[in-house]
């Protein structure tokens, strides 16, 4: 039987090796349509994403799953070169992410359910193209995605968005390779969660972001008990004046879900990067969680929370 493995932008490697993981990044967001809108989140300098990773590293970080997928400012070589140069693994994503980060004439909305499954699949067996598809050329790296992203928003699912659906679970259960979504503010998360199961994915290798920002525990309670994973990244952004949410949520569910949540920054805005001469900082989980769930009496949780749920999460299944 073939040991468990996860797929970095630099290869696969043994699963008993991912260590200490954060489980939604943006490592690496290159210049491109979403950052034309939204200059905050250009993260393309090597030398300071390189310098902050190495921080992480020096703290015991050894994994983080990078979540730009195809054609919204993905750049494979460079998640290799900074992976290189600090150490820290990089897990890559394929798949599609929010409507507002691509245009309206965009091939998301002309292609097949059968040729986006197809493009998932090559790029987690084959390799990422280099010019992350956005000319007539193709290029493809050895460089190979090792999860599958997609993306709603406030609204019931469209059609659409459900042929993406189809074809991220399509290329799940062929390759193995496991998925992570993005929710807004938790918003259709519930929905999401049931039509996984729905379309048969792998629950267990499923993960939906940002549904911290629900706030409600009993939501959060009815998304887990689904048997999807879940993975919260606003510890940092509750206003001082408000309740930590997301610290409330780990106090709460974490004795009954403790293989089933996982945490992640999602710096996704260059201010957020000390690198880039902003704040909190990569680190800022290892610097701040351990001594909470010490406080509390839950220090045995740190390893699901960072250890064995993504090892398991983020392992191919086949």
């Amino acid at each position: 039987m073939k040991k468990p493995f996860f797929r970095s932008v630099l290869g696969d490697v043994d699963s008993d090796e991912m260590g200490f993981t954060y489980s939604h990044e943006h490592i690496v967001i290159e210049d491109s349509y979403p950052t034309a809108s939204h200059p905050e989140f250009l993260l393309n300098d090597v030398a300071k994403i390189s310098s902050e990773l190495k921080e992480f590293y020096s703290m015991g970080g050894r994994t983080v799953v990078d979540t730009m997928p195809s054609n919204c400012g993905r750049n494979p070589l460079k998640l290799a070169e900074v992976s290189q140069k600090s150490s820290v693994n990089i897990i890559a994503p394929t798949g599609i992410h929010l409507e507002i980060y691509y245009p309206e004439t965009h091939w998301r909305y002309s292609y097949s359910e059968d040729q986006l499954t197809d493009l998932f699949i090559a790029d987690i067996q084959e390799g990422i193209d280099q010019f992350d598809y956005s000319g007539p050329i193709v290029n493809r790296t050895s460089l190979r995605a090792g999860l599958i992203k997609l993306a709603t928003g406030d609204e019931a699912f469209s059609s659409h968005q459900e042929k993406i659906f189809r074809a991220v679970v399509n290329a799940h259960l062929e390759t193995g390779a496991p998925i992570l979504t993005h929710t807004n503010f938790g918003r259709q998360a519930l929905e999401q969660a049931k039509f996984f199961e729905k379309l048969g994915a792998k629950l267990e290798h499923v993960v939906l972001s940002h549904v911290d920002r629900a706030k409600d525990i009993a939501y959060n309670r009815a998304v887990l008990d689904v048997g999807v994973n879940v993975e919260y990244d606003s510890a940092f952004r509750w206003k001082k004046e408000e309740p930590n949410h997301t610290l409330i949520l780990l106090e709460n569910l974490l004795p009954d879900y403790p293989d089933q949540i996982t945490l992640g920054m999602d710096m996704a805005k260059n201010a957020y990067w000390k690198s880039y001469g902003g704040g909190p900082g990569l680190v800022y989980l290892i610097e701040t969680i351990p001594a909470f769930l010490k406080e509390r009496g839950m220090e045995k949780y740190l390893e699901n929370l960072f250890l064995s749920t993504p090892k398991r999460l983020f392992s191919f299944f086949k």
